[in-house]
């Protein structure tokens, strides 16, 4: 008798779905879920298989509506210049803001809550921290930084020199919601000591901030990239919806390709 092998199983506790029923996360979603759950409550329990607390989910909206949209960035002009080459592909104009999300923008997010978590991986219990505490543990951060000729995410802004707007509003949500965790914390001594450390002045990015308050509302550090990508495809889905009713991507292309300066290679030996 011949033995055939168990079928291939692939677990999942996300969702699934028969002929009558949609599962996500355990519940009916067309019973359950559709009325009662908003959109960011749900991304925040897809993301880490728990409900977040009210606190949670105000500090994790807040992030969400910080990065929605932030005017004609790269990633907002990539969208629309490939709306205007491709009309008939809202997708891979949305996909095409979206992959501009990197280490100048929107990637900050991620890279500031994955370098204060290394941080403070070595600092131990900072339960009892004080601000001295935490200037300190920020001025050798700083020291370490500046020795292994490594940028800090999260310090600086090209536009925002004097102070980005969204930075105190995520730290008073934080703070009201009970939420000023770690990350936060040296986050906020970063900002303290930059101007002595460094010389001059050096404002916490919104960008940076929302990275510590998502780590701080307990969201897994790979995924950071990931919320500020959510945030900006409602920001994006904007920008191509006013592309369509006011475009300005053809004017942009006209204008590069009026202003070429096309200078042939010097070749020596042809």
């Amino acid at each position: 008798m011949t033995e055939h092998p168990a079928e291939n199983q692939y677990p999942t506790g996300i969702g699934t779905s028969d002929l009558h029923t949609i599962q996500v996360l355990g519940h009916d979603l067309a019973g359950e879920l559709m009325g009662r759950v908003g959109f960011a409550e749900l991304a925040y329990w897809l993301a880490t298989k728990r409900r977040p607390t009210p606190g949670q989910l105000r500090v994790f909206e807040a992030v969400l509506v910080s990065l929605a949209d932030h005017g004609f960035t790269p990633t907002a002009i990539a969208a629309r210049l490939t709306l205007y080459s491709a009309p008939d592909s809202l997708q891979g104009a949305i996909a095409a803001g979206l992959l501009g999300g990197g280490s100048r923008f929107l990637g900050v997010t991620e890279d500031t809550g994955k370098y204060l978590h290394d941080v403070l991986g070595g600092l131990g219990d900072t339960d009892a921290y004080t601000d001295v505490d935490w200037d300190a543990a920020a001025r050798d951060a700083l020291t370490a930084a500046r020795a292994a000729r490594r940028i800090v995410p999260g310090l600086g802004h090209p536009n925002h020199k004097e102070g980005d707007p969204r930075t105190p509003v995520i730290f008073a949500i934080a703070a009201e919601e009970g939420m000023l965790g770690p990350h936060l914390k040296l986050f906020a001594a970063l900002g303290r000591v930059a101007p002595e450390m460094l010389g001059r002045a050096l404002p916490l990015n919104g960008a940076g901030v929302a990275g510590a308050a998502l780590a701080d509302a307990g969201l897994p550090l790979p995924m950071l990239r990931g919320f500020a990508l959510l945030a900006r495809t409602a920001g994006l889905i904007g920008q191509l919806a006013e592309e369509l009713e006011s475009p300005i991507a053809p004017a942009v292309y006209d204008e590069v390709d009026r202003h070429v300066l096309y200078t042939p290679p010097v070749n020596p030996e042809n």
